[in-house]
């Protein structure tokens, strides 16, 4: 057994400048299937069935090739696939999901599943119908077959939600987090409070939590769960946020039992990790190849692991050493820890915008300077400078002035990647 790029490497060459046309993708494909279509999963509480696996970019489209996405998105709904999630987004993004589809002409093809409020907007009553008018003009489609607002929305959000169903604009309705270990009690609340259709939870074979209590309750109430993030990498603030489960079996071969429930990848593994729970209804997967949404179709394909081989597959992930920030080592220290005034962060505080959608929104806090990047949690900031703040995730925000001291901007670096933010 080999990895997916291990794979990839041997059949197109190391280093070799090929591309994939159509044919020699047909040929990966039948290389990589096995026999059979996607697994295939009922909504509990109207019995629909769905491919249990799903799509979604998330903010690929910022730092990738278009056309390269969209032939994913074409590999994708051609061999079977439905769930196309919207959640975790920029605007930008989310128009390029919109605009790939149509493209296509596949977007009536496509079980859509979106957020209640447009981009970063907190959720609020009074955005719910205009943001789902305005997903209907835009994808021309008469209704939006799933919308899940945040575990924080108010009672006033999820009635506007409710509304929307009742009046057939809106199929399905739900809550989501991806942040299940820190918000279960608001989850578990609103899953035994609200007539939820869907959950949307973070889950892999190394982030086990759900299980505890999340998942079983789901089974009791009869409400499906997506789940985002398989391979790990809810952390990424953007396209250049790490693949931490691949990380972690980097040079690590494939278990050779995994041939017993048709994984032949790194990837697979993964997937069918998560899938062969009872109570998930779809795993939502994302890459910016169509070789690689090839591999992950074979996720949700074939066999599954059963109880004894899930407790042996997360035996092994839990003997593999921790990347940064999942319980592993920090992240490489980018400088001393300094005092900085309140005067001096109050300058940074604000919204920062990218060109592709990304936000970052600074707050202080006395002496203390936090950051909401996107949508992920607010986390307070590594003072390594007078200007250079640091997540403890490993990206680091340096704030740009002008030569009277004025904020104009910031970069919020990432390994070699540099992304500009212009203040709001």
């Amino acid at each position: 057994m080999i990895s997916r790029r291990e794979w990839l490497g041997r059949s197109l060459g190391a280093g070799a400048a090929l591309a994939l046309t159509p044919e020699l993708l047909r040929a990966l494909h039948a290389l990589q299937q096995p026999a059979g279509k996607l697994i295939q999963r009922a909504i509990p509480s109207t019995g629909e069935i769905l491919p249990a696996l799903g799509l979604s970019f998330s903010n690929h489209p910022a730092c990738a090739d278009h056309a390269a996405l969209t032939e994913v998105l074409k590999t994708f709904a051609g061999s079977g696939g439905r769930v196309y999630d919207v959640m975790h987004v920029s605007p930008a993004s989310e128009q390029f999901h919109i605009t790939a589809a149509n493209d296509l002409g596949i977007q009536n093809q496509l079980f859509w599943s979106t957020r209640g409020t447009p981009g970063n907007a907190a959720a609020q009553a009074d955005l719910v119908k205009p943001y789902i008018d305005s997903l209907l003009t835009r994808i021309k489609v008469p209704k939006i077959d799933l919308v899940m607002l945040p575990v924080v929305a108010d009672a006033a959000t999820f009635a506007a939600l409710k509304e929307e169903k009742k009046a057939g604009r809106v199929r399905y309705i739900g809550t989501q987090t991806i942040v299940a270990s820190s918000q279960a009690q608001q989850l578990e609340a609103l899953m035994r409070n609200e007539p939820l259709d869907f959950i949307g939870v973070d889950y892999d074979v190394s982030n086990r939590g759900v299980e505890e209590k999340i998942l079983p309750l789901a089974q009791e109430r009869k409400i499906a769960v997506m789940v985002f993030f398989p391979f790990n990498n809810a952390q990424g603030l953007s396209c250049t946020g790490g693949t931490s489960l691949f990380t972690r079996v980097a040079n690590k071969p494939l278990p050779e039992w995994a041939a017993e429930f048709d994984a032949k990848s790194w990837s697979r593994f993964f997937t069918k990790y998560v899938l062969s729970h009872p109570a998930v209804t779809v795993v939502r997967t994302g890459t910016t190849k169509a070789e690689h949404m090839v591999d992950n179709l074979g996720g949700g394909i074939g066999r599954l692991p059963n109880e004894a081989t899930r407790k042996r597959m997360a035996e092994l992930i839990d003997s593999f050493p921790k990347p940064a920030g999942r319980g592993g080592p920090p992240p490489a220290p980018q400088g001393p820890v300094v005092a900085v005034s309140a005067a001096i962060l109050d300058r940074y505080v604000g919204e920062y915008k990218a060109a592709s959608g990304f936000t970052a929104t600074f707050r202080r806090d006395g002496d203390k300077l936090f950051v909401k990047p996107g949508t992920n949690p607010e986390v307070l900031l590594i003072n390594r400078s007078e200007t250079r703040f640091q997540d403890p995730r490993g990206p680091v925000f340096e704030f740009q002035l002008d030569a009277q001291g004025k904020v104009t901007g910031a970069i919020l670096e990432q390994g070699t990647q540099r992304l500009p933010l212009e203040r709001k």
